[in-house]
């Protein structure tokens, strides 16, 4: 706090002085329109969040399973591309004596 707005809020706290408008704010404060417009955004993401057409259990354990069979086959795929090549690498070259 900015020693401006401690003696302005000391003073309008203890009654010292007379005055309508109230002590400076600090500026790390957030605005009324911003928190407004926070809480506007949440309910929205809440309202949308209803019209979310969501997945059948089922459905969700079928596809999961599905992808990490695919990624199973793909793995070794890749691994026995990579054995092979790297005979042929080695029978080219010369490494396998």
């Amino acid at each position: 706090m900015t020693n401006d707005f401690k003696e302005q809020l000391l003073s309008y706290l203890t009654g010292t002085i007379q005055t309508e408008t109230p002590p400076l704010e600090p500026t790390h404060y957030i605005e009324k329109e911003t928190l407004d417009a926070i809480k506007t955004y949440f309910r929205g993401v809440r309202t949308e969040w209803g019209k979310v057409n969501w997945p059948e259990r089922r459905q969700v354990v079928f596809e999961t399973c599905a992808v990490i069979v695919i990624v199973f086959v793909f793995t070794v795929a890749i691994y026995l591309m990579d054995l092979i090549f790297k005979g042929l690498l080695a029978l080219i070259t010369g490494g396998l004596k």
